[in-house]
């Protein structure tokens, strides 16, 4: 199984519509991968706080029609990264004028949309995302022919029982498009390493480069095998990072070291 990750620069110069050309004609190109993967929120760029509003867009809006197409023109399955996606309001009294969610499609080979994702745990704490997009609720997998997807955003990857339930779900390669600020990024390296360890499970994390409203990328997007080896790593500009997986290691790592089988749940809380 051959896996593309696709690191693009988002350059606050280039308007989101450009953008989305130049990502469908990146995708394009990978026609000979299985799986393609972009980053977090590169139409309008994750800490592009101010632009969020402005930039939301419908689920099956001109970004999902761009991507849908790469997709099918490619013939590959297409982790399309995530848009900023604006709801209808419960009421239903006007389309548009809902909550917004940091949202992730994923098309299969024929450009239909498989399953969406919205992410779960907002960064920013009292700002940014955190106040300004909704949580979603749901866990999600996606299954492909030669294994199980099990999808997170960025900041989810600092909460590893999100991943524990994936693995419970059936998930054995873990699908993380991020737009991981520079001065963490010995973090991103760290908890990819660990949720790939912890999980026996591929870890493949896809970042962005460039500069968003003023915040350096980290870029080194990296793929993690089931023991936590790096398979490959990108540096801090936009590249392409593309490696042959073998989807049937995961199920022989939790085989050979089978540490999943001796969780013990349910523990009782300590004593005081």
């Amino acid at each position: 199984m051959r896996a593309s990750l696709i690191q693009m620069d988002v350059n606050p110069d280039e308007t989101s519509n450009s953008r989305r050309q130049r990502a469908a004609s990146l995708v394009r190109e990978q026609s000979a991968a299985d799986l393609v993967v972009l980053p977090e929120l590169w139409p309008v760029g994750a800490f592009a706080f101010e632009s969020f509003a402005e930039e939301a867009e419908p689920l099956e809006g001109p970004t999902y029609e761009a991507m849908s197409k790469a997709a099918s023109d490619a013939g590959v399955w297409l982790h399309a990264g995530s848009i900023v996606e604006r709801t209808a309001s419960d009421s239903g009294s006007a389309a548009g004028d809902g909550p917004l969610y940091n949202t992730s499609l994923v098309f299969s080979p024929d450009g239909e949309l498989a399953r969406t994702y919205r992410k779960i745990h907002r960064f920013g704490f009292d700002r940014g995302e955190a106040v300004l997009m909704g949580a979603g609720e749901e866990l999600v997998s996606v299954r492909l022919p030669e294994t199980t997807l099990g999808l997170a955003t960025c900041y989810d990857l600092r909460f590893p029982e999100l991943f524990r339930a994936l693995t419970d779900a059936g998930a054995e390669m873990f699908v993380i498009p991020a737009g991981w600020p520079e001065r963490r990024r010995s973090h991103w390296s760290l908890l990819a390493r660990a949720r790939a360890v912890e999980n026996q499970a591929y870890v493949l994390a896809c970042g962005t480069a460039g500069t968003h409203a003023g915040v350096e990328q980290a870029g080194h997007s990296v793929v993690v095998d089931p023991w936590g080896e790096v398979l490959a790593e990108a540096g801090a500009g936009e590249e392409v990072l593309t490696v042959d997986l073998d989807p049937a290691r995961v199920a022989a790592t939790r085989e050979q070291f089978p540490a999943l089988k001796d969780r013990l749940l349910g523990l009782e809380p300590p004593r005081r």
